[in-house]
């Protein structure tokens, strides 16, 4: 029987390694179906000692993750910004804590929540053709789901606030150069190579691997707390604002958004 809940969430365990792919046709977008079944896993995975690290990746040959389905927000609803907001918090927080070691295996597209689920795994191994982005303030929201935290602690301010604020999708080879990921490799190859790395934690002592993560973490979390709540609180807001629907509705739409600033 599957541990996950939600075929859009599909896993499999080979010795210590999980493989969790991410698999919401077309886009491998994030819903509320898809977010507590990631978080389900990852508590699953948690109770079972013997597993000591995951690889996540992305369904198809296009996408590694296009973030949130969009289709949720076009009523500026703000109490479901809310409820989404917390989903992808609980999901991806519950990641980034996970106990072994956890691997994205990036093989086409990651933006906006795509690229943050991405940002609370240890590791990254992004494929050449791979783009990255968090392109949320182009349709009048903001990134969520830790993107003004991690990326910032990742590679710093100004290119952080290139990406965030100017827009800017940036390739794996720059990403690489930017240490927002850890390794390029060919085309189709990110899954095989994030899994032989995710092979080498089993020559670790779980225990040292879980300890030493939380020293890592401990100075990091002091920090990032109070910021990742602030950046849920702040993208509720937006939905009091016709920006926020105006920009939703013109992507929906297929449309260049006219913005009112207001």
């Amino acid at each position: 029987m599957s541990i996950s809940p939600s075929e859009k969430i599909k896993v499999s365990i080979e010795g210590s390694i999980a493989t969790i792919v991410i698999d919401n046709p077309a886009a491998n977008t994030w819903d509320r179906e898809s977010l507590p079944a990631l978080k389900q896993v990852i508590e699953a995975l948690n109770a079972d000692p013997t597993v000591y690290a995951l690889v996540l990746t992305g369904a198809g040959e296009k996408f590694f993750s296009a973030g949130a389905d969009l289709n949720q927000f076009a009523s500026g609803d703000a109490d479901v910004a809310r409820a989404v907001g917390e989903a992808f918090g609980e999901a991806f927080e519950t990641l980034a804590d996970f106990r072994g070691v956890s691997i994205a295996a990036i093989n086409g597209f990651a933006m906006g929540g795509g690229l943050e689920v991405a940002l609370a795994c240890d590791i990254r191994i992004a494929e050449d053709q791979a783009a990255l982005a968090l392109p949320e303030a182009r349709v009048g929201l903001l990134p969520c789901a830790g993107g003004t935290q991690r990326l910032t602690q990742l590679v710093g301010e100004g290119w952080a606030k290139r990406i965030i604020l100017c827009g800017e999708r940036i390739g794996a080879q720059q990403a690489l150069t930017l240490g927002l990921v850890e390794e390029v490799v060919p085309t189709g190859e990110s899954l095989a190579t994030a899994t032989a790395l995710a092979a080498k934690v089993g020559n670790q002592s779980p225990s040292s691997v879980a300890a030493c993560k939380r020293l890592i973490h401990s100075a990091r979390n002091i920090a990032i707390a109070d910021g990742l709540a602030a950046e849920r609180d702040e993208f509720v807001a937006l939905f009091s604002t016709e920006d926020q629907q105006e920009g939703t509705n013109a992507f929906l739409e297929k449309r260049q958004p006219e913005w009112k600033n207001q």
